[in-house]
Protein backbone atom coordinates (compact mmCIF):
# COMPACT_ATOMS: atom_id res chain seq x y z
CA UNK A 1 0.00 0.00 0.00
CA UNK A 2 1.56 3.27 -0.81
CA UNK A 3 1.58 6.40 1.40
CA UNK A 4 -1.54 8.23 1.18
CA UNK A 5 -0.88 11.21 -0.82
CA UNK A 6 -3.48 13.25 1.05
CA UNK A 7 -1.82 13.10 4.37
CA UNK A 8 -0.22 16.35 2.95
CA UNK A 9 -1.40 19.36 5.20
CA UNK A 10 -3.06 17.22 7.80
CA UNK A 11 -2.57 18.67 11.23
CA UNK A 12 -3.29 16.09 14.19
CA UNK A 13 -4.41 16.89 17.45
CA UNK A 14 -1.60 18.90 19.99
CA UNK A 15 0.35 16.14 22.15
CA UNK A 16 -0.16 15.95 26.19
CA UNK A 17 2.19 18.54 27.49
CA UNK A 18 6.12 17.08 28.20
CA UNK A 19 7.67 18.46 31.30
CA UNK A 20 11.97 18.94 30.53
CA UNK A 21 13.07 17.49 33.66
CA UNK A 22 16.83 18.33 34.87
CA UNK A 23 17.75 14.17 34.77
CA UNK A 24 16.49 13.82 31.31
CA UNK A 25 18.55 16.76 30.33
CA UNK A 26 21.43 15.39 31.68
CA UNK A 27 20.43 12.01 30.57
CA UNK A 28 20.41 12.74 27.11
CA UNK A 29 23.26 15.40 27.25
CA UNK A 30 25.43 12.10 28.04
CA UNK A 31 23.89 9.87 25.58
CA UNK A 32 24.92 12.18 22.66
CA UNK A 33 28.47 12.83 24.16
CA UNK A 34 27.65 17.03 24.82
CA UNK A 35 30.16 18.50 26.78
CA UNK A 36 28.78 21.94 28.31
CA UNK A 37 28.30 22.41 31.08
CA UNK A 38 25.17 24.31 30.63
CA UNK A 39 23.61 20.89 30.02
CA UNK A 40 24.76 19.21 33.85
CA UNK A 41 25.70 22.17 35.59
CA UNK A 42 22.29 24.27 36.82
CA UNK A 43 24.82 27.26 37.97
CA UNK A 44 26.61 27.36 34.97
CA UNK A 45 23.22 27.60 33.06
CA UNK A 46 21.65 30.10 35.21
CA UNK A 47 25.26 32.27 35.36
CA UNK A 48 25.00 32.04 31.56
CA UNK A 49 21.37 33.99 31.63
CA UNK A 50 19.39 30.68 31.37
CA UNK A 51 15.98 29.77 34.02
CA UNK A 52 18.01 25.80 34.12
CA UNK A 53 20.00 23.50 32.27
CA UNK A 54 19.84 23.91 28.74
CA UNK A 55 18.74 20.63 26.70
CA UNK A 56 21.41 19.81 23.58
CA UNK A 57 20.09 21.34 20.41
CA UNK A 58 18.43 17.95 19.12
CA UNK A 59 16.56 17.07 22.53
CA UNK A 60 13.45 18.22 20.69
CA UNK A 61 13.20 14.72 19.17
CA UNK A 62 12.51 13.62 22.91
CA UNK A 63 9.05 15.51 22.26
CA UNK A 64 8.50 15.11 18.69
CA UNK A 65 8.58 11.67 19.02
CA UNK A 66 5.03 11.49 20.16
CA UNK A 67 4.12 13.53 16.98
CA UNK A 68 5.40 10.79 14.56
CA UNK A 69 3.54 8.02 16.51
CA UNK A 70 0.30 9.75 15.82
CA UNK A 71 1.45 9.80 12.14
CA UNK A 72 2.65 6.40 12.59
CA UNK A 73 -0.64 5.25 13.77
CA UNK A 74 -2.76 7.47 11.12
CA UNK A 75 -5.40 4.21 9.77
CA UNK A 76 -4.85 5.83 6.40
CA UNK A 77 -1.56 6.69 6.07
CA UNK A 78 -0.37 4.31 4.21
CA UNK A 79 2.77 3.97 6.16
CA UNK A 80 4.43 0.57 7.28
CA UNK A 81 6.72 1.31 10.11
CA UNK A 82 8.84 -1.83 9.20
CA UNK A 83 9.68 -0.07 6.09
CA UNK A 84 10.54 3.29 7.45
CA UNK A 85 13.63 4.93 6.98
CA UNK A 86 14.91 8.34 8.92
CA UNK A 87 15.97 10.45 5.85
CA UNK A 88 16.39 14.02 7.73
CA UNK A 89 16.01 15.92 10.89
CA UNK A 90 16.22 19.90 11.08
CA UNK A 91 15.57 22.00 14.12
CA UNK A 92 14.13 25.86 13.74
CA UNK A 93 14.83 27.22 17.16
CA UNK A 94 12.83 30.88 19.12
CA UNK A 95 14.98 29.43 22.39
CA UNK A 96 16.96 27.01 23.99
CA UNK A 97 14.50 24.25 25.94
CA UNK A 98 15.27 23.78 29.68
CA UNK A 99 14.56 21.85 32.76
CA UNK A 100 11.48 22.99 33.48
CA UNK A 101 9.62 23.85 29.88
CA UNK A 102 6.57 22.13 29.88
CA UNK A 103 6.25 21.50 25.58
CA UNK A 104 3.02 20.47 23.49
CA UNK A 105 4.00 19.84 20.38
CA UNK A 106 1.32 19.82 16.86
CA UNK A 107 2.41 17.99 14.12
CA UNK A 108 1.89 19.08 10.20
CA UNK A 109 2.33 16.86 7.77
CA UNK A 110 3.86 19.07 5.09
CA UNK A 111 4.74 17.01 2.35
CA UNK A 112 4.17 13.79 0.93
CA UNK A 113 6.45 12.63 -2.39
CA UNK A 114 6.48 9.34 -4.09
CA UNK A 115 9.55 8.74 -5.98
CA UNK A 116 8.94 5.62 -7.87
CA UNK A 117 7.83 2.65 -5.80
CA UNK A 118 9.26 5.33 -2.43
CA UNK A 119 7.90 8.04 -0.62
CA UNK A 120 8.86 10.73 1.43
CA UNK A 121 6.90 12.07 4.36
CA UNK A 122 7.91 15.40 5.31
CA UNK A 123 6.74 16.40 8.65
CA UNK A 124 6.54 19.61 10.86
CA UNK A 125 6.28 19.59 15.15
CA UNK A 126 5.77 22.95 16.05
CA UNK A 127 6.40 22.63 19.74
CA UNK A 128 5.27 25.47 22.55
CA UNK A 129 5.74 26.39 25.94
CA UNK A 130 2.37 26.39 28.02
CA UNK A 131 2.36 29.92 27.44
CA UNK A 132 1.71 28.85 23.58
CA UNK A 133 4.86 30.23 22.80
CA UNK A 134 7.03 29.05 19.89
CA UNK A 135 10.29 27.55 21.14
CA UNK A 136 11.31 24.95 18.28
CA UNK A 137 10.39 23.39 15.06
CA UNK A 138 11.42 20.00 14.60
CA UNK A 139 11.44 18.73 11.04
CA UNK A 140 11.50 15.32 9.76
CA UNK A 141 11.67 13.53 6.55
CA UNK A 142 10.66 9.89 6.63
CA UNK A 143 11.61 7.55 3.23
CA UNK A 144 8.91 4.82 3.54
CA UNK A 145 10.11 1.97 0.93
CA UNK A 146 7.89 0.92 -1.53
CA UNK A 147 7.46 -2.79 -2.94
CA UNK A 148 10.72 -3.58 -5.28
Amino acid sequence: MPVNPELQGRVFPPTSPYLVGREKVREFARAVLATSPLNFDVDAARAAGHADLVAPPTFPVVVQESTLAQLLAEPDAGIDFSRVVHGDQRFSYTRPVVAGDELTATLTVSSVKSLGAHSMVTAESVITDARGEHVVTAISTLVVRGDE
